[in-house]
């Protein structure tokens, strides 16, 4: 559960904090207080867009960080899942940063994470329900998640997805095989004259660079031979007077008086390695002038017309000869795979056939563990929403396999369409969600859905965002009893401008806006009973609060006592 929550700098909050518990939590206040921008603070630990509107202010930066805790097994499993783990205290730390230049950095538990793994990981912690979902929930493609949540099925759709997955990569490399068929003789006749066309060049990789170099050594052939022949002269090629001969005789001296003047014989030696030394470099030496061709112009124009040979092959395949050889070698692969076509065909034709009995019969397990579960999600939902104030409610749910040319259609989901279907009054008949227009009957209907999948999904906390939008009175009293029932197995937060919803709440934060120094400032402030009775009096009252709604603030507060929830 979210255990406490700090916000710096997010438009008029200045620097909030707030210290949370399990159950039923509310947060009240003036329209324009700042109740949405705790939202977007939280949408923001969830990997929500940063714009550097967001930021207070006259501040460089601002961030969001939440601590959560006294989590599941299941949620630890989840999160391990996405790469992130608790800390020893079995906490996670979560914090995001975001800068007036546009930065962001994102930190779990001290350690820097990329966008993509928050938003893989935060998920399995916190679920963020606002009347923006409805878009969410009259979108009929989103059924088929909420009826598979409710079923229990998200180890039969990992299962079936990887074999969806190898289905459709078997499938792309048939319409691949068949493409390339297709372009028939031409296509041969193009990969045959360009394998053709670098093998006549017989290119080897590195060969480029060691003909520049030869061509510098040969266009400067004469300025080398010239002080080359003097080098080898000077240190061996002499007879008497070469380096090589003086060091020999220096050494040999040295050594015919080494018995009688110490140390001499070391010198000697030392002479004599020199000498070795001397007789690599003049050896070295020569071979460079052994290297020169007799007739070099001949030789730089057989390297001339090689590179320029190279030029072309570079300018039609590549930017350098290894990346030529490349591309000789897939345009063999191709030719080899279109020579060899109709066999790999056959063989791709017989695994997809085989992808193909391991899809489907994955499908028909997904699709009758739907049919297993809609009459219980009917059930449930309906029972529900009667409760929530819609008594003549028809809702039931449409799963039907989907089929093309008398063949199922299988797609990431299996091969079912699902759609929920509803009623809201008596004699009307049953129209898709979609059909729905009233926003007091979606916020129940989403509610109610929330409701019956709350232990299937099981994150740990749960926000509703002004979930009491077009309704009042007794029926969102029920909404209120019913989030204060869902609390019972998991941390529900719900931000509203009911006092019926607002008193049934555990634990209630008042978030209020004042002057301060010029500039406007959020606080957040628990409300003990007092304090709430205040709250709860401003929200059913008008300009001014009478001694009336505050008697009945204190009739919604002590009527709570009444519910026992099991």
């Amino acid at each position: 559960m979210l255990l406490s929550l700090h916000i710096e700098n997010i438009a008029v909050i200045k620097c909030v904090d707030f210290d949370f518990s399990r159950g039923f939590v509310v947060l009240t206040g003036e329209t324009g207080a700042g109740k949405s921008v705790v939202i977007d603070s939280i949408n923001l630990l969830l990997g929500g867009k940063t714009e550097r509107e967001l930021i207070r202010t006259g501040a460089e930066q601002a961030m969001v960080s939440g601590l959560f805790g006294d989590l599941s097994e299941r949620v630890v499993n989840e999160l391990a899942s996405v790469g992130v783990s608790p800390a020893e205290d079995g906490s996670i730390l979560v914090q995001r940063t975001i800068t007036v230049s546009g930065q962001s950095r994102i930190n779990i538990n001290g350690r820097a994470v990329s966008l993509a793994v928050l938003k893989a990981a935060m998920p399995h912690l916190v679920s963020v329900h606002g009347q923006s979902d409805t878009a969410y929930l009259v979108n009929s493609k989103n059924h088929i998640e909420l009826l598979d949540i409710f079923a229990n099925t998200s180890a039969l759709t990992s299962e079936y997805r990887i074999a969806y997955d190898k289905l459709e990569k078997i499938r792309g490399e048939i319409r691949r095989v068949e493409e390339a068929a297709a372009e028939g003789e031409r296509m041969r006749e193009i990969l045959e004259y360009q394998i053709k066309d670098i093998d006549s060049a017989a290119l080897k990789s590195g060969e480029e660079d060691e003909l520049i170099d030869k061509k510098l050594k040969l266009k400067n052939s004469e300025k080398i031979i010239k002080n080359s022949e003097f080098v080898y002269k000077a240190l061996r090629g002499s007879e008497k007077g070469s380096v090589a001969y003086l060091l020999d005789r220096s050494s040999t001296a040295l050594a015919q008086i080494a018995d009688v003047t110490p140390g001499f014989a070391e010198y000697s030696e030392r002479l004599r390695d020199v000498l070795y030394q001397i007789e690599d470099i003049a050896e070295e030496v020569y071979a460079t002038i052994s290297d020169i061709d007799s007739d070099p112009e001949e030789t730089l124009n057989n390297i001339e017309s090689r590179l320029d040979k190279i030029s072309k092959l570079k300018r039609k395949y590549g930017l350098t000869i290894d990346d030529v050889l490349a591309f000789r070698d897939k345009c063999q692969s191709e030719l080899d795979l279109m020579q060899n076509s109709e066999e790999h065909l056959l063989d791709l034709k017989k695994e997809e056939k085989e992808a193909l009995s391991d899809a489907l019969s994955l499908a028909d397990k997904l699709h009758k563990a739907r049919k297993e579960a809609l009459c219980d999600l009917e059930g449930k939902v309906k029972a529900t929403l009667e409760f929530l104030d819609m008594p003549k409610v028809v809702f039931f749910v449409s799963v039907k396999e989907t089929f093309k040319n008398g063949e199922k259609l299988l797609s990431k989901d299996g091969c079912d369409t699902v759609e929920f279907y509803i009623s809201a009054n008596r004699g009307a008949e049953p129209q898709p969600l979609s059909k729905i227009a009233s926003g007091g009957e979606l916020s129940r209907i989403m509610l109610a859905l929330k409701s019956v999948i709350a232990d299937k999904d099981g994150v740990p906390t749960v926000i509703y965002d002004e979930i009491d939008a077009g309704v009042s009175g007794k029926t969102a009293r029920k909404i209120g009893i019913k989030m204060l029932e869902l609390s019972k197995s998991s941390q529900l937060f719900c931000v509203t401008h009911s006092a019926q919803i607002a008193s049934l709440a555990d634990r209630h934060f008042l978030i209020s806006k004042s002057d301060i120094n010029g500039a406007t400032e959020t606080s957040v402030k628990t409300l003990d009973y007092e304090g709430r009775v205040s709250e709860l009096s401003r929200i059913l009252g008008g300009i001014s609060v009478t001694d009336a709604q505050r008697a009945a603030a204190v009739d919604m507060l002590e009527e709570k006592k009444e519910y026992i929830i099991s």
